[in-house]
């Protein structure tokens, strides 16, 4: 059972996490969600964007490389740093703390719980996760700042 959930939470559970986002953005009304696809890509560019070049600047080995072990999922030996999985999984999180507080808090509950999974499952080091969710936190919190700013810039252009 315990190997059941991990492998759950290290593949299977982005994909509920994607869901959630989706089936949250199609029920907004339409004029909505041209305002969250603009700060889908003032979060979701950057991260990635961080995301490749802290990869390409820090080489870390999965565990089942290094401690010679089966992992529970199957993966590639590729660079562990940061955490695809957790990264997407924060990302979403960080979209949707923009909009709705309760599902965001989920998203980021579950985006830990992701990197947890990919940890005991033997496919990353915490390190890795702990990265992909740094990433995501300051991105989110500067994509705040820079969109908030742009909103407010419109409110004046619009009522001048």
């Amino acid at each position: 059972m315990y190997s059941l959930l991990v492998i759950f939470a290290a593949k299977y559970l982005i994909f509920i996490n994607i869901a959630i986002v989706g089936i949250y953005i199609l029920l907004q009304p339409r004029a909505q969600w041209k305002q969250i696809t603009i700060f889908a890509l003032y979060t979701f560019i950057p991260i990635y964007i961080i995301s490749f070049i802290t990869g390409k600047l820090y080489f870390n080995p999965r565990p089942f490389v290094v401690d010679n072990i089966i992992p529970l999922v199957s993966h590639g030996n590729t660079n562990g740093f940061p955490s695809d999985h957790t990264l997407l999984s924060g990302a979403l999180s960080v979209l949707m703390l923009k909009y709705n507080k309760k599902i965001g808090l989920t998203l980021a509950m579950f985006a830990v719980i992701v990197g947890v999974g990919r940890v005991l499952a033997g496919v990353h080091h915490a390190i890795d996760i702990v990265a992909s969710l740094v990433i995501c936190s300051l991105i989110g919190y500067l994509a705040n700042i820079v969109y908030g700013k742009r909103q407010n810039l419109q409110k004046k252009v619009t009522t001048v």
